[in-house]
């Protein structure tokens, strides 16, 4: 898997996760997930964008027009309460992954 591969299935995780931090835009989600794992994940904007509208239907997160640090008229992305519930299935999720996937490594 090349370095920015997000794993199929992360990404919701890993957008809301970031936006638990505070609201953002497109732009600062891809820096922090990127910068966060430590330039190990690099989400490209074509995947981001439609995810991030998707989520927004789901009612996960909500966007309000803003300003950016560079002056740049920008959606801020927020969690909603729903959002958080989310947020708080996708790491249960995540959680009993990985640890499935540790008892099939650890099988010798």
């Amino acid at each position: 898997m090349a370095k920015t591969d997000v794993l199929q299935g992360t990404l919701t995780l890993l957008v809301l996760k970031t936006l638990a931090a505070g609201a953002m835009h497109g732009y600062a989600i891809t820096q922090r997930i990127q910068s966060t794992s430590e330039d190990l994940l690099r989400v490209e904007e074509g995947s981001l964008y439609p995810a991030l509208h998707r989520m927004e239907q789901q009612g996960w997160i909500k966007a309000e027009w803003g300003v950016s640090d560079t002056n740049r008229r920008a959606r801020f992305y927020s969690l909603t309460a729903a959002g958080r519930r989310q947020l708080a299935e996708e790491e249960r999720n995540w959680s009993r992954l990985t640890n499935a996937i540790g008892l099939v490594l650890k099988f010798t």
